[in-house]
């Protein structure tokens, strides 16, 4: 894929500009394209500043979703290693114009519109207000109230999206896709060492396997509501998956040499994605996904097209 970008509205993103109304959270930003993963203290050392200024500028930054940080073992307890979700933020005033010239092609899914499911307890769906239909039964997955759903948790099975294939609407051949969204692993309460395969399929086509850490809830996340109870999972982890012409990614981490080729995308008029957690993995440890208003990123899942110029 080609370098990730998010076009900035300055009458309605007003987090990012913020994010990047400061000089200082600039450089950092560009530290960070640098250096992805770089943790906190070599981040500070790097730009000179103390510690608690540079965690301080990482918070609005992550707020604004231009930045995102993970907890990592470190040989001693564990480590915040950074990442800038974006390298190339443009500002305009006709975003409309410049998104129809560009050959990438985002659609954002609201976490509820899945068109099938089949999922084991313990498990469950709420919105941003409340509890959807009942916990740890699975026909609740079928609710009509799922489309409000802003997180959606189960231990095995898949939850399956349809997403309109936008490139061939417009007849231009896909040279790549990318989705992003955010996840973690399921277990009762939290745990942060709690890894589990979440395993995802295009057109009926597994690209590969991604083991997730843990389960979050060492504190709150920035869009989680306060009804939803401090022993519940938090947030997640906002992960990237890619297949182009030299196979597939996580995060830029190559998990098989499954090509776009493979997925026959320029033949259908959608592109249906499976996330799944298989009972028979070898870690078989549940999934949270988190939609707009629930976890560190206020955002659906995202499918990003790359077509050919």
């Amino acid at each position: 894929m080609n370098a990730k970008f998010l076009v900035i509205d300055p009458e309605k993103d007003l987090a990012a500009i913020k994010g990047i109304s400061s000089l200082t959270r600039v450089k950092l930003l560009k530290e960070l394209s640098k250096r992805p993963g770089i943790n906190v203290n070599d981040l500070a050392q790097l730009s000179r500043l103390p510690q608690s200024s540079v965690s301080a500028h990482l918070q609005v930054l992550e707020k604004a979703g231009l930045v995102r940080t993970e907890r990592q073992k470190a040989r001693k307890g564990n480590q915040k290693v950074c990442f800038a979700v974006y390298e190339e933020l443009v500002v305009t005033f006709h975003p409309d114009s410049h998104a129809l010239s560009s050959n990438l092609i985002e659609v954002s899914m609201p976490l509820g519109l899945y068109t099938n499911n089949a999922v084991t307890g313990p498990c469950g769906i709420c919105s941003t207000e409340g509890i959807i239909g009942l916990l740890d039964v699975p026909e609740t997955f079928m609710d009509p109230e799922r489309m409000k759903t802003s997180l959606l948790w189960f231990t095995s099975g898949f939850v399956e999206y349809q997403f309109p294939n936008n490139a061939k609407l417009r007849g231009d051949e896909i040279e790549a896709i990318e989705i992003s969204m955010e996840v973690s692993s399921e277990v009762p309460g939290t745990l942060a060492n709690w890894p589990s395969d979440i395993v995802l399929s295009i057109n009926n086509k597994e690209i590969g396997v991604w083991t997730s850490p843990g389960d979050f809830g060492d504190r709150r996340g920035t869009y989680t509501p306060e009804w939803w109870k401090l022993k519940g999972s938090q947030y997640g982890m906002l992960k990237t998956w890619s297949v182009g012409p030299a196979g597939s990614f996580v995060d830029g981490h190559k998990i098989s040499d499954v090509t776009a080729a493979d997925l026959n995308l320029n033949e259908h008029r959608s592109i249906r994605l499976r996330v799944e957690v298989k009972a028979e993995g070898k870690h078989p440890g549940g999934i949270n996904i988190f939609g707009r208003g629930f976890g560190n990123y206020d955002q659906d899942i995202v499918l990003r097209i790359k077509t050919k110029r």
